[in-house]
């Protein structure tokens, strides 16, 4: 009897967790904005040169205080210099896994470079986030490694947000794989993070509402955000996020497209328009 109760109370808590998620900070109305700023890492100090400025942490973790913003999801190694200083005022997302573009790899693979425990515990995160590489050689090591991120997730009460991204040797050779922005890849991804407790998931835009459409049929009631991807004009930028949202998406997680701008308010601005206002393109420019 007591380990029938023991399980009962177990499903009553993650129940309760996943309900819970639309309360979380990094939620508002339902959606999300996050500034992803861990370019520095992945991509190296070229994302910078558009912007010199964005390469001061400080400067991004300004831009991250505006309203709209609901978390900044930064590595490690910034969020212990920096939120100290800005804990009251940015929502700070941790991303747990992580790699550098310097190495000659014979596949993706992102290794976990920090604990849910830490990132919550020392760090004060609000969320966690980890980057999965469906259809690596490396996936079943990622899938470990992410099973045990999300059990500690959920003892911590923080969603887990995963940056689903299906490349590598096990798709990127078939005949019928379409790109990374193939409608069918990113929805299995997606669909991947629903299967494994994610309760959200980045993906790329595949170009039209028919294709996010298609993501949105098979995520359930989890989460979606668009993937920012490379800079672009406010008005192409925006009729991305807004075709994403009216096709049932849940917001995005933006980098270059905001810390690249040198007013990056004035397209934050208009971004809280739609994702939380519920205005169409025309209405926010």
């Amino acid at each position: 009897m007591v380990q029938i109760a023991e399980k009962i109370k177990t499903i009553s808590v993650i129940h309760h967790i996943m309900k819970q998620f639309d309360d979380s900070p990094i939620v508002r109305n339902g959606n999300s904005l996050i500034v992803a700023y861990d370019h520095g890492l992945e991509h190296g100090p070229v994302d910078f040169e558009p912007n010199p400025e964005s390469a001061d942490p400080r400067h991004v973790f300004e831009v991250a205080k505006h309203d709209a913003v609901t978390a900044l999801a930064v590595q490690k190694g910034v969020a212990e210099t920096y939120i100290e200083e800005y804990g009251d005022d940015v929502n700070l997302l941790l991303k747990l896994n992580g790699n550098s573009a310097l190495p000659e790899r014979t596949d993706y693979y992102s290794p976990k470079q920090c604990t849910v425990e830490y990132a919550v515990e020392e760090l004060g995160a609000e969320a966690v986030g980890y980057t999965m590489y469906a259809g690596s050689d490396h996936e079943d090591q990622m899938w470990k490694e992410f099973r045990k991120v999300q059990e500690e997730a959920r003892k911590y009460d923080v969603p887990v947000v995963m940056w689903a991204y299906p490349r590598g040797n096990g798709i990127e050779g078939k005949a019928e794989y379409g790109g990374d922005t193939d409608p069918a890849v990113i929805s299995y991804a997606a669909r991947l993070g629903l299967e494994m407790g994610a309760d959200m998931v980045k993906c790329k835009y595949p170009g039209t509402k028919e294709g996010w459409l298609e993501v949105e049929d098979v995520v359930g009631e989890m989460k979606t955000v668009m993937s920012g991807g490379s800079k672009r004009s406010d008005k192409d930028f925006l009729e991305d996020v807004y075709t994403t949202i009216d096709a049932g998406g849940n917001g995005i997680a933006v980098g270059r497209n905001v810390f690249q701008r040198e007013e990056p308010e004035e397209l934050l601005d208009k971004l809280e328009k739609v994702i939380f206002e519920g205005k169409d393109v025309g209405e926010a420019l």
